[in-house]
């Protein structure tokens, strides 16, 4: 079955469920489509994907928010709401070298591998807690239950957020994210960048505290930190300005966890359907690793990415005009059946597993994939040592949120027997 690509629309209510299909068709028909409904192409084949990456100097990563453009009288709407808070600078994610270059390099001192191993235990003492708090229960909301309070208190736990926060943390990184490749209305996209206000609020008062009571944490050293610190042709040596530093945590605060929940919700429902892969789990807690790169590859929670084009140019024989914006689709490029067999079956056990591109590549790599990738291996490691086995009711929609660019189950019912249960 064939669709008409000329009426392609991403925020169909069928179309956000599944779009693999669309994409498949993309791939063969046209790998770079002119989506003349958003004014926008999109660029799905593997090979094309890794090109536009890698040629920082064509695509441009300064688009901006990756929200859906706003007429006039809404832009001065938004802007008035966004007044109250500090300025939304681009910092890591929609900047292009040498300042996002800078700006990770800061960072990325807090994602070093000895970093990120020291912080198993903690991921390892949460999973089991929140474990323990359900698994005699028979059954759970597997989102709210877990996929979404492990990577929120983990990445809490990095930012130095205290316990009585979490929930105002949650409800931050929802609202970060509220227009994110989606058709909201203006009112939610306005409730959304109150609650930005507010979480910018919360960590700028954090930061000032730090400034007479540093600690041991990211917040303190980014207030330490330096512009160029370690380039000795600079000589003005600034320190970020609140407005940088809140934008970096932002991004922290959601990449940390936004991501990882839709992950590890992915991953349960992949296993439940392939109940054969759930058991060599169980028989051997080392594919851990392979199913979680599996269930990247698939699940893709972060579907694709805007680019702007900073030159006319042809991509696939076809013209890019410059100021044009991209959307790089890397859930498609993950199913692309030149790279991967069967490319649609969950198969942990494929040789290139690594090869996907769920993070990205090149120098907008995702920083916290490592973080992302032991949750998701401690995760499966410890459910699976605690629970014999687990089945997905009737009850279940399996409704996606309502982004093209961000794909993730909204809820999950799971039906749980415990390991050494009586059947």
């Amino acid at each position: 079955m064939t669709n008409d690509l000329a009426t392609f629309n991403p925020f169909d209510a069928d179309t956000l469920q599944c779009p693999f299909p669309h994409y498949a068709q993309m791939r063969d028909e046209q790998p770079v489509m002119l989506l003349e409904s958003m004014g926008m192409y999109l660029v799905t084949r593997y090979d094309l994907v890794l090109k536009v990456i890698r040629d920082v100097e064509t695509y441009s990563s300064m688009f901006g928010g990756a929200s859906m453009p706003l007429p006039p009288d809404d832009r001065a709407k938004m802007a008035e709401v966004m007044a109250d808070g500090y300025p939304r600078v681009p910092t890591m994610l929609t900047a292009d070298m040498p300042d996002h270059t800078r700006y990770r390099r800061l960072i990325s001192k807090a994602f070093t591998p000895k970093v990120i191993a020291e912080l198993e235990p903690v991921i390892r003492a949460i999973t089991t807690r929140l474990i323990d708090s359900w698994i005699d229960s028979g059954s759970i909301e597997y989102v709210e239950q877990f996929g979404v309070p492990l990577p929120v208190e983990v990445i809490a736990h990095a930012l130095n957020v205290p316990d009585d926060r979490l929930a105002d943390f949650k409800r931050w990184s929802d609202d970060s994210i509220a227009g994110i490749g989606t058709n909201i209305s203006l009112e939610r996209r306005l409730e959304a960048e109150r609650g930005v206000n507010e979480y910018q609020h919360y960590f700028a008062s954090e930061f000032e505290k730090r400034r007479t009571e540093p600690q041991d944490d990211l917040l303190t050293n980014l207030l330490n930190a330096r512009i160029d610190d370690d380039d000795p042709d600079v000589t003005d040596k600034r320190p970020l300005d609140m407005a940088e530093m809140l934008s970096m945590v932002q991004q922290l605060l959601v990449a940390g966890n936004e991501t990882t929940t839709k992950l590890l919700t992915e991953t349960i429902r992949m296993l439940a359907e392939n109940p054969d892969e759930w058991r060599k789990l169980k028989d051997d807690p080392s594919r851990a690793p392979a199913i979680i790169e599996e269930a990247l590859r698939l699940s893709t929670p972060t579907q694709g990415m805007f680019r702007i084009s900073t030159k006319d140019h042809e991509l696939e024989g076809v013209h890019i005009p410059k100021g044009a914006r991209l959307v790089i689709v890397f859930a498609s490029a993950n199913r692309d059946a030149t790279l991967y067999e069967d490319a649609d079956t969950f198969n942990p056990d494929r040789e290139n597993l690594r090869d996907h591109l769920a993070f990205g590549k090149g120098i907008h790599f995702c920083l916290g994939a490592a973080l992302s990738r032991l949750e998701g291996k401690v995760a499966l490691e410890e459910l699976s040592k605690r629970l014999d086995s687990f089945t997905l009711p009737d009850s279940n929609e399996f409704g996606y949120f309502p982004s093209f660019l961000l794909r993730g189950l909204t809820r999950l019912d799971v039906d749980v027997v415990p390991a050494g249960a009586s059947t």
